[in-house]
């Protein structure tokens, strides 16, 4: 077990693109639902899980600054109780701009949090209203600012593009003043319309003015443009970094390794077993008082769904897949298991060989969804 993810599910407001497990914190169990994460990490250690090489922690959400600085010190405290968090190579936690106080910061900082993603999203007033944001895009910069006063200097922001009614110009603009702060890491994601959402419901109505698929090839090329132009290289399909400053923790993600997924509704790799946590707080919690971890779907891993696992997360990576690494995992030759499908993809300039990886080519980039399908049995 590489990483602990730890999900906060409240938000004081819900954004019109989210589908994550989240309620309103108005009325919620907050305390009772922060004593039940002990509660599990407790139980997931009397099972036998390994907390001594944990590299990571994250805290996602809902929001997790939508908690008041007392609790957010004592989820802290609870992490400390169970992992070491001065050897934690990396510590994050997402945060709203308008939510991020400078008694958060330090509480935070105190806490030994390493890192900070903001979410964002855009730097047009005007498109944080439509998208059902709740801070404004001076308040964005000015966190920024008070976070690096706090000591944080590992600060990334989420982007996303393709945003309802949200032009090319608009797009050149948030970049703009994205890059001028100068930050160590950059996420860019296009829109995706999840079902269960305020968006999902306007576009069933046919009010939902999308730019289209041209218009968001043409922002992400943008995205990728700037970044480069600006030193942010891009080290996987939506994310950008200065060298040393690439978010460790996903990256656990798409090198396919084992993490614990901690909260209502968190998601898990352990042991060979993907798995996913009961999401309603209600059932969650009480299920964690039972003295049993509150897992609602398990899945044990196959050989085979590991080794399109091991490609399709790799290949998100523009480093790709190591091909002696993949033959010394799963004991077969890339080559052997897929090259009717590799050579496929290459004759289609979606992947290429370099230096014994397999990995995207430029235009792969812009089709991964395509290239991904291919090793999906």
């Amino acid at each position: 077990m590489r990483g602990i993810y730890i999900h906060i599910p409240f938000c004081h407001q819900i954004c019109h693109y989210c589908d994550f497990n989240k309620v309103f914190f108005e009325n919620q169990p907050v305390d009772e639902y922060i004593e039940t994460i002990d509660k599990e990490l407790t139980i997931l250690k009397l099972t036998g899980a390994d907390f001594s090489k944990v590299e990571t922690v994250f805290f996602g959400g809902g929001t997790p600054t939508a908690l008041n600085a007392k609790q957010l010190e004592r989820l802290l405290e609870i992490v400390h109780s169970h992992v070491d968090v001065k050897n934690l190579t990396e510590f994050t936690t997402e945060a709203n701009p308008d939510e991020l106080t400078t008694d958060k910061l330090h509480v935070l900082k105190n806490g030994h949090v390493k890192r900070l993603s903001l979410g964002v999203q855009s730097f047009d007033e005007e498109l944080l209203k439509k998208i059902g944001r709740s801070h404004s895009p001076q308040q964005a910069i000015e966190v920024v600012n008070n976070a690096r006063r706090a000591g944080f200097e590992n600060i990334s922001i989420d982007l996303i593009y393709a945003l309802p009614g949200q032009t090319q110009q608009q797009w050149n603009s948030t970049l703009d003043q994205a890059l001028a702060l100068e930050l160590p890491h950059y996420s860019g994601y296009s829109l995706i319309v999840e079902p269960k959402t305020v968006f999902y419901n306007l576009m069933n109505k046919g009010r939902l003015p999308l730019p289209g698929e041209d218009a968001e090839t043409i922002m992400f090329a943008e995205l990728i443009e700037r970044m480069e132009l600006a030193g942010r290289a891009q080290y996987e399909i939506s994310n950008f970094a200065i060298p040393q400053k690439e978010s460790i923790h996903n990256m656990i993600y798409w090198e396919n390794d084992e993490y614990a997924g901690i909260g209502a509704g968190a998601h898990g790799y352990l042991n060979g077993v993907r798995y996913a946590n009961i999401a309603p707080l209600k059932r969650y919690m009480e299920h964690v008082e039972t003295g049993e971890l509150p897992r609602i779907e398990s899945n044990v891993v196959t050989l085979q769904e590991s080794m399109e696992e091991e490609l399709f997360l790799g290949l998100r990576q523009t480093k790709g897949v190591s091909i002696p690494h993949f033959a010394e995992k799963f004991g077969i030759s890339m080559n052997e298991k897929y090259g009717a499908v590799i050579e496929n993809l290459i004759q289609k300039d979606l992947v290429e060989i370099h230096e014994n990886r397999i990995r995207l080519t430029r235009n792969g980039i812009f089709k991964g969804n395509e290239a991904f399908q291919e090793f999906l049995g």
